[in-house]
């Protein structure tokens, strides 16, 4: 019989049942790949996250992601979950741990404060994959239950990514976005088709201050209806700004507070750092904090 500590973390919050809930098992070495989507079936959060040591001198750890249907190669707010328990757990100070994931050895900074830590970790390599054509835009449309008109012009409809893509619509009414009922069906024929999963809808139409923008994100295809506050959305999403010309950086810096989650009454807020070179984006950073739910632990023969 195999023993491991599982968390239920909520992240991008500091309050209990908001933000992104995300399952951590920091001691997984041992679990087959059947014992992890077992695991994040039962916890049935849209990702949790396994942290296995690591033999490799340059780096501190693998971590390896499993929504209840399919492993990803990486995600934010699970990311975020796991390095918190971490430095929960060892009473971590100010450090950066290099961590293996499948989207290369990233960066993750571990920052102690008076009110608690908070984890910042650097993305994937950010690039835009591509563009719909206007019959896979008109599909999208219509299975967001939006009108064309509805959509900030400004913004081109387009598939960027960090190491999980994400399709970036951008409308102009919050009302417009916060009403979308979309159907699931359409969204996962069209994720087939254009070979992504993930729909990020954001408008800069909102009342809240020190937040630029608000946004949802919908993943029918990958067992995610809609995501609470995504990491491999909003990080992409600045470099999608910057790439755009939407935003300018601050010399080499453009940074922004992202809101997420109102519709399904988990929000939370996301920092979101993009390192530029010649006025194009480098790195991509995201950052929050996050809460213990509850601890446990899972017997596995």
């Amino acid at each position: 019989m195999r023993r491991y500590t599982v968390y239920q973390v909520d992240s991008f919050t500091e309050t209990k049942f908001r933000g992104n809930p995300a399952g951590v098992v920091l001691n997984a070495d041992g679990l087959t790949e059947d014992d992890m989507h077992n695991i994040a079936r039962e916890l049935n959060n849209s990702e949790t996250a396994f942290l296995f040591s690591s033999e490799e001198k340059d780096c501190d750890g693998e971590l390896r992601y499993f929504t209840p249907k399919v492993e990803v190669p990486t995600c934010g707010h699970a990311t975020i979950a796991a390095l918190f328990v971490k430095a929960h757990e060892n009473k971590l100070n100010d450090c950066i741990l290099n961590i293996k994931t499948k989207v290369g050895i990233l960066p993750m900074e571990i920052i102690r404060r008076p009110s608690g830590y908070y984890i910042s970790m650097t993305q994937g390599t950010f690039e835009i994959v591509g563009s719909l054509t206007d019959e896979e835009q008109t599909e999208l449309i219509n299975a967001l239950g939006i009108k064309e008109d509805d959509l900030e012009k400004r913004c081109p409809v387009q598939i960027v990514s960090t190491g999980h893509s994400k399709v970036m619509i951008g409308l102009k009414s919050r009302d417009t976005m916060n009403g979308i009922i979309p159907d699931n069906e359409k969204l996962k024929q069209l994720s087939v088709k254009i070979r992504c999963n993930g729909y990020f809808v954001f408008t800069f139409d909102t009342d809240k201050p020190g937040i630029l923008t608000e946004g949802r994100m919908f993943a029918p295809a990958i067992g995610i209806n809609e995501d609470p506050v995504t990491g491999n959305a909003n990080g992409p999403f600045g470099g999608y700004l910057i790439a755009n010309g939407i935003a300018n950086p601050e010399g080499n810096v453009f940074r922004f507070t992202g809101y997420q989650g109102e519709a399904i009454n988990r929000p939370g807020k996301i920092d979101v750092e993009i390192l530029c070179k010649n006025g194009k984006p480098e790195k991509v950073k995201i950052g929050g904090k996050a809460v213990i739910v509850f601890r446990t632990e899972i017997d596995i023969e």
